[in-house]
């Protein structure tokens, strides 16, 4: 089994999109998903992403698509993880801290200073994965519709 971690290319974005879409549907059942999701459109064309400037991650086993990362570089020299989604069946294989270490080295070699992501209330998966990587919270959100 080949397992690795690489740019998205863009012979990966159909593989690419249909994570986001999982990724986005599994959102929508957490707390706070539904209007994580209203203030982050999907991406869906992920064709222009793979063309464009972003920095893409895609994990894969045996060159199948299994998990992604999405990093913005900001002109505040803020790097800021987007999206990260590791299909469910291959969790805890390491591919969600090799694409966090992906996108730390960017961020390093872009003249970032800092590093920030979300993680929704209750998704432990997301926070142990940037508690494992040193990242932890400066600032919690609350929020009630009223």
């Amino acid at each position: 089994m080949d397992q690795a971690v690489r740019a998205l290319t863009e012979d990966d974005a159909a593989a690419v999109a249909t994570l986001e879409a999982q990724a986005r549907a599994e959102l929508q059942h957490q707390r706070g998903g539904p209007v994580h999701l209203a203030e982050r459109p999907a991406v869906g064309e992920w064709r222009a992403v793979a063309s464009s400037s972003d920095a893409v991650w895609v994990a894969t086993i045996d060159d199948v698509v299994v998990g992604f990362l999405q990093l913005a570089l900001r002109a505040d020299r803020t790097a800021e993880v987007l999206q990260v989604y590791v299909l469910p069946e291959a969790r805890e294989l390491g591919f969600g801290d090799w694409l966090l270490e992906a996108a730390i080295e960017q961020a390093r070699t872009s003249g970032c200073v800092a590093l920030e992501g979300t993680a929704l209330p209750g998704d432990r998966a997301t926070k142990n994965l940037y508690e494992r990587a040193g990242i932890t919270a400066r600032r919690i959100t609350v929020w009630k519709a009223l």
